[in-house]
């Protein structure tokens, strides 16, 4: 029995980092398109910057694919207006 319970809570620290990590590359993502939309179109409002942090990992890197397009901060707007919330 002891034993099930250190494979239990192992699992558990394992499960956790594993979460962390998706979270902090997550996080990173969305530094670096900010960072990048930024440069691009100047300064990105904070309404515009939460809505890309609602963004999923998949939608980021179709942003981050997509973004190139851009010319003005309209163009992020139409594309964020396309996407479902999460």
């Amino acid at each position: 029995m002891e034993q099930g319970i250190e494979q239990g809570i192992e699992q558990g620290i394992e499960q956790g980092i594993e979460q962390g990590r998706q979270e902090g590359k997550i996080q990173g993502q969305i530094e670096l398109i900010l960072r990048q939309l930024e440069r691009r179109l100047g300064t990105i409002s904070p309404d515009i910057q939460t809505r890309i942090r609602q963004l999923s990992s998949e939608q980021l890197e179709n942003l981050g694919d997509t973004m190139i397009e851009f010319r003005t901060a309209s163009d992020l707007i139409g594309w964020l207006e396309n996407q479902p919330l999460i």
